[in-house]
């Protein structure tokens, strides 16, 4: 009884090192791991290559093939692109085995150096050092370091755990007989398939066949057929996550099934032929830690092998498997499977945004026209900008604060923190260009048109207005800082220009020169123009704040005025360029 204890005790202590230190390897992996999945759209090798490095940074193919899924959903990735990442991750899921086999190595040599490689001698000096990195650091990517450390510690105690308490199961003759019933190739791929599909990953599967290896009552021969069945068993995650995605990303997840099922079925074939044929004397030998590392890797390369040049045929399959919808389908903006890959998913909020500053930009520019353009295409078409932005903004919102209760590194939380400020700014402006159209409108509506001198200043303020939503878009869409900072002199100008207008609109009306029924739509659409320009600036102060490590919202605009000299020498261009 206390043996079956401490053993269920190892197994879920080892589960829960394993999730700690895969969640702490992504977070900590950040940037490069989002390098590594840009280079999705190459080649074959490339993909392959890509999925393999992806893999052995988190430590889990079931997450990559999820990601993968969340890729293809969002019209990130293609179908055959998909096919080699999932190829390569299969390949990179095998690291894990062969660390775990370093606990076999003393028992075998006897040397004091070989034992120095044993997890038991470095576990405890990695957890040490982990707890004090956890502890004794603000910064996150030291504490990250640190989770993975104890994760990684934990995950070898509780290995060291299950092998010491299965090891007395040797002496029961039930267990030598179950291990004699997975002799039979079908049932042991049948309980490997089983048992990663019921905890959900292959490389935990193996750890748990290599504690099941001190006891000697793991043949080889039983070994094969068990891990053949555990690649089967690790297709259940990427199923689940494809559950109410597009069709090719429902065919993304039926390759990954579809790849290891066939190369299993394939494999087990010719391990059966060669068993029937040759009997090797192997086979009936206790497997080792090792020999179960070793035979995972060749078992995923071999499968690889088997199916890069038939790449075409996998895809042929899925799509027969899963044929075409009736009706087009739109890909997922914001897919919640890439929630499992932070940097990536923050990279598609970035992209989103953009797209929305796109769309609020166009609205702006549609509605900045001449009461005499104002027709009922151009106002349906800024209605339409403005409902986009809305969407997105709801979208990115919802998205941006599931992603934030994920544990995120400094930086990117910062800018999380950051897009959420951006795309309130974005609606905003979006909302002024429907206000700002709405008066025009009406004034054409009416037949009212403002003096020659209103026109030319407003004109002036609206050149003035496209430019900082030039400068703003390309602060945020290539991070170009020189841009960024020239927003806020001339968003100054602009508030300058408006009060020097607005007293030239009450001159006019003195000496007779305009109506005052137009003073409202003059007032109005002053408000609006400078509204959106106090948008843009906010905008373009968040991307500087960003770029400089500054979390207070605006604090570079402030200190833009503050501290800049070049602020004094942009708004004297600008004040130039727009005369009062």
């Amino acid at each position: 009884m206390f043996d079956v204890l401490r053993a269920v005790g190892g197994l879920c202590l080892f589960l829960f090192g394993m999730s700690v230190m895969g969640q702490a390897l992504e977070r900590r992996a950040g940037n490069r791991l989002e390098a590594l999945l840009g280079r999705l759209t190459t080649g074959r090798l490339t993909g392959f290559l890509t999925g393999l490095g992806v893999t052995a940074l988190i430590q889990s193919s079931s997450a990559t093939a999820v990601m993968v899924v969340g890729f293809v959903n969002a019209g990130l990735m293609t179908l055959r692109q998909a096919i080699h990442v999932i190829l390569g991750a299969n390949v990179g899921t095998t690291v894990t085995a062969w660390i775990l086999s370093l606990g076999g190595l003393s028992g075998q040599t006897g040397s004091w150096m070989l034992d120095l490689l044993k997890p038991a001698a470095f576990a405890p000096v990695l957890a040490l050092v982990g707890i004090f990195l956890y502890l004794g650091s603000r910064r996150t990517a030291r504490r990250d370091t640190g989770t993975i450390l104890l994760g990684f510690a934990t995950l070898m105690f509780g290995m060291d755990t299950m092998s010491q308490a299965v090891s007395g199961l040797s002496d029961l003759p039930g267990f030598r007989e179950l291990f004699l019933l997975f002799r039979n190739p079908l049932l042991g791929m049948l309980a490997g398939a089983v048992l990663t599909a019921l905890i959900q990953s292959s490389t935990a599967s193996v750890g748990i066949l290599q504690a099941l290896c001190v006891t000697g009552q793991v043949s080889y021969a039983a070994a094969i057929p068990i891990i053949m069945g555990q690649n089967i068993g690790t297709c259940v995650t990427a199923l689940l996550s494809s559950v109410g995605a597009t069709r090719n990303a429902k065919r993304a997840a039926v390759v990954h099934l579809s790849f290891n099922l066939l190369g299993s079925l394939f494999w087990l074939v010719v391990f059966w032929l060669v068993r029937a044929l040759w009997a090797p004397a192997i086979l009936d030998e206790p497997a080792s830690l090792p020999g179960i590392a070793g035979i995972h890797t060749a078992f995923n390369l071999l499968c690889t092998l088997l199916f890069i040049p038939l790449t075409g045929v996998l895809e042929w399959l899925a799509v027969r498997l899963v044929p075409d919808a009736p009706e087009r389908e739109e890909p997922s903006l914001l897919d919640d499977r890439l929630l499992t890959a932070p940097a990536v998913a923050l990279e598609r909020c970035r992209e989103v945004t953009v797209t929305m500053a796109g769309e609020a930009a166009r609205a702006v520019r549609e509605a900045m026209c001449p009461p005499a353009d104002m027709d009922e295409e151009r106002w349906q078409r800024i209605q339409t900008l403005e409902e986009a932005t809305d969407r997105r903004e709801d979208a990115l919102s919802n998205y941006l604060v599931k992603l934030s209760g994920r544990r995120l590194g400094e930086e990117m939380a910062a800018e999380a923190a950051g897009l959420l400020r951006i795309i309130g700014d974005l609606e905003r402006m979006a909302d002024h260009a429907v206000s700002l159209a709405a008066s025009v409108r009406t004034m054409a509506e009416q037949s009212l048109t403002f003096s020659e001198e209103a026109l030319a200043q407003r004109a002036m303020l609206a050149g003035a207005v496209r430019e900082l939503l030039s400068l703003t878009q390309a602060a945020l869409l290539n991070r170009d800082l020189l841009a960024g900072a020239q927003v806020e002199p001339l968003r100054q100008v602009i508030l300058a220009r408006r009060e020097a207008y607005r007293t030239a609109h009450i001159r006019r009306l003195q000496a007779g020169i305009t109506k005052g029924e137009l003073s409202p739509f003059w007032s109005s659409q002053l408000w609006d123009l400078t509204r959106i320009a106090d948008h843009g600036s906010n905008i373009a102060a968040c991307v500087l704040d960003l770029s400089r490590h500054r979390l207070t919202p605006h604090a570079s605009a402030r200190a833009a005025r503050e501290e800049s000299p070049e602020f004094l020498a942009a708004y004297e261009r600008f004040e130039q360029k727009y005369p009062g």
